[in-house]
């Protein structure tokens, strides 16, 4: 086929070149210009089409760092032997396993190792209480009325293993106190939570060793907050939260509520403060152990029951927990740490 009788359109047309050698183009004199591209032209690669890959690789890295970073501190909480503490007084031990988180028996098995039984001897005899450590060379809060007026503090632990104590400071005010027991190390420490997040209604578990019964464990929910409950601010009242019913009459720790008085006369130096009211079974002994979420963290410490034989004044066996007890608020145990610690007394 000539080149007269290709269609119209089929085939690109060439621009014609000069035939004269003598002329000079830009190129210099025999230089002519390439001929054009007759295939589309692709588009370069970009060069920022390697910006997201790095990126991506960054935030990988940096997701690996926070993962690792998360899992120490699950690793540190759930191991029950590190603990923490510092200016504001948090302080970080055992909490409940994921995969028992939610469950009563989850909350004794991590927590128990953690809660001892008080035994306070004192002029007015023998009393008995609870306790929870919360570091593991043997600090351990408790409420004042337990250690009140003590000569002497023999602590024993879930295991059975006895320690003395010392006392460290009081907060009579508050009814804490802090004690330490001496030579102890490698403890089993509790994990303080949060009692401001707590609602009515939240499961709770509480430990303790009521009438002498180490690791007693009871549940129930959150009944109330901010109950304003009185109590003694030492052993003026005569009788103390399980003191021993041979030698105290069966007496608890006495408090007021609602202007009565409950379990025996408060006395004239007395002290009032905001509690979690709980239906959790709480009895003589149990008064420093500790009311737990269902994490594992305490959010209290038991302080005071009601119970309707003693205070009818019959001054018969105490009948028991019928379900209203009260616990100082964790964030008030841990406000007052640095004070416990320094030695201070009231």
């Amino acid at each position: 086929m000539t080149e007269s009788h290709r269609p119209s359109g089929e085939y690109p047309t060439y621009p014609s070149y000069p035939t004269d050698p003598s002329h000079v183009y830009a190129g210099g004199a025999s230089s002519y210009p390439p001929p054009p591209a007759y295939e589309p032209e692709q588009p370069k690669p970009r060069r920022r089409a390697r910006r997201p890959v790095a990126l991506l690789a960054a935030v990988a890295i940096v997701a690996a760092v926070v993962g690792g970073g998360s899992a120490a501190l699950v690793g540190q909480l759930t191991d029950g032997g590190t603990t923490a503490s510092g200016s504001s007084g948090v302080v970080n031990g055992t909490t409940v396993s994921q995969s028992s988180a939610g469950t009563v028996s989850g909350v004794a098995a991590a927590v128990s190792p953690a809660i001892v039984e008080i035994g306070a001897t004192s002029t007015a005899g023998q009393s008995t209480g609870s306790g929870v450590v919360i570091t593991a060379d043997g600090e351990i809060i408790t409420n004042n009325h337990v250690i009140s007026g003590a000569s002497e503090i023999e602590v024993t632990l879930s295991t059975g293993k006895t320690y003395t104590a010392d006392v460290v400071g009081t907060d009579a005010d508050k009814d804490l106190a802090l004690i330490k027991l001496r030579g102890a190390s490698g403890l089993k420490t509790a994990s303080l939570g949060d009692s401001s997040a707590v609602k009515v209604g939240d499961q709770v578990v509480a430990i303790g060793s009521p009438e002498g019964l180490t690791g007693t464990v009871t549940s129930g929910i959150v009944s109330a907050l901010d109950r304003d409950v009185t109590v003694a601010k030492d052993d003026d009242s005569g009788s103390g939260q399980g003191q021993d019913p041979r030698q105290q009459g069966g007496g608890q720790w006495p408090f007021e509520f609602g202007g009565q008085q409950f379990n025996g006369d408060t006395g004239t130096s007395k002290t009032t403060y905001k509690a979690l009211q709980t239906d959790a079974s709480l009895n003589p002994g149990n008064s420093g152990g500790a009311l737990i979420n269902m994490n594992g963290e305490i959010i209290g410490i038991n302080s005071a029951m009601y119970s309707p034989s003693s205070a009818s004044g019959t001054g018969g066996t105490a009948a028991g927990s019928v379900g209203l007890g009260f616990a100082i608020p964790v964030d008030t145990v841990k406000a007052d740490l640095d004070t416990l610690r320094s030695g201070a007394g009231s």
